[in-house]
């Protein structure tokens, strides 16, 4: 066991299940938080008396606060927040795209994500700890459907390297990982079809959600006075697609 503690949103699937394993078999406690409460209490019994969950929906400022105040002795001294939660949703062109949805994503992947980090920044810079946020190579590179799910995550990096300006002489690290092609539950979500899913990542080698949750543990293990800014990956099969071109 070590003397740090991990609070990691979305940790009910994917990337933030797989780092609330991965940091708690690396003797970190955790602090996993998520809207589904099933999945939560079966994570916590499985890891054991190492993690605490919290349940709350990113998007509810309220929630988020009175599960803050609820967290128990041996959990409030946190020393690394792990943006994960967030979501896309739609994959139709911006003229055909659904509102409520943009709305969605935009709610939950920036206003849930700068609302924790607020929260959380006191006890961050009292401990000199360090926020790993998730990105996506969709900040950097567009692609058709990418719309306003791109636009959340180009504010995650930019966020991410404006607190690292803010931040700068207290001590506290932040890192935006950005990763490409990971199988998990992010297709299926995104579209609603399971042979969508099956269809992208068929053959395609993907990273892992194990893949990204070991790098999170490999940035948050590095010493102290190493600040990694950004961090984008791909599976080898994944590399960047040309430029469109519309004739006629």
């Amino acid at each position: 066991m070590t003397d740090r503690t991990a609070f990691i949103t979305g940790a009910t699937a994917g990337i933030g299940e797989a780092a609330a394993r991965a940091f708690a078999e690396a003797g970190w406690r955790v602090i996993g938080t998520g809207r589904r409460a099933d999945r939560l209490e079966k994570l916590a019994a499985q890891i054991g008396p190492q993690m605490h969950s919290l349940t709350f929906d990113m998007r509810d400022a309220a929630a988020i606060d009175a599960a803050l105040q609820s967290l128990p002795e041996g959990f409030r001294d946190i020393d690394l927040l792990v943006n994960n939660a967030g979501l896309a949703l739609g994959t139709a062109p911006a003229q055909q795209a659904d509102l409520a949805q943009w709305q969605q994503m935009i709610d939950t992947n920036i206003s849930g994500l700068v609302a924790i980090t607020h929260k959380l920044l006191p006890r961050l810079v009292e401990r000199k700890g360090a926020i790993i946020n998730l990105s996506s190579v969709a900040a950097t590179y567009p692609y058709g459907g990418g719309n306003v799910y791109g636009g959340t995550k180009a504010f995650v990096t930019q966020f991410s390297l404006n607190l690292r300006t803010d931040l700068h002489g207290t001590g506290v690290r932040v890192t935006s990982i950005e990763p490409g092609m990971v199988e998990t539950e992010f297709t299926l979500v995104r579209t609603g079809s399971q042979a969508a899913s099956d269809a992208l990542y068929g053959d395609a080698r993907p990273m892992t959600a194990d893949d990204i949750a070991q790098t999170l543990l490999w940035v948050a293990n590095q010493p102290p006075h190493l600040n990694f800014n950004r961090i984008e990956l791909m599976p080898v099969t994944q590399s960047l697609a040309g430029f469109q071109v519309a004739r006629g």
